[in-house]
């Protein structure tokens, strides 16, 4: 099975880590901002209420101490 995106594309990983410019950087920021803003609320409205324990799982990873 293809290795499927998170948040973040590879290109966009490698773009915020200014492996690419800063344009690259940037545009790259902006369209991870809007996907959390955006996209991310509306996914995490739809497993509060279909599927809670998967939000849970979310909860855990992303807020995770990352030492």
């Amino acid at each position: 099975m293809a290795k499927q995106r998170a948040l973040l594309t590879k290109t966009e990983r490698e773009q915020l880590a200014g492996m690419h410019g800063d344009q690259r950087k940037y545009e790259a920021t902006s369209r991870a901002r809007r996907r959390i803003e955006e996209e991310l609320i509306e996914d995490i409205r739809i497993l509060e209420e279909h599927h809670p324990e998967l939000l849970d799982e979310l909860r855990e990873v992303v807020c995770e101490n990352h030492d």
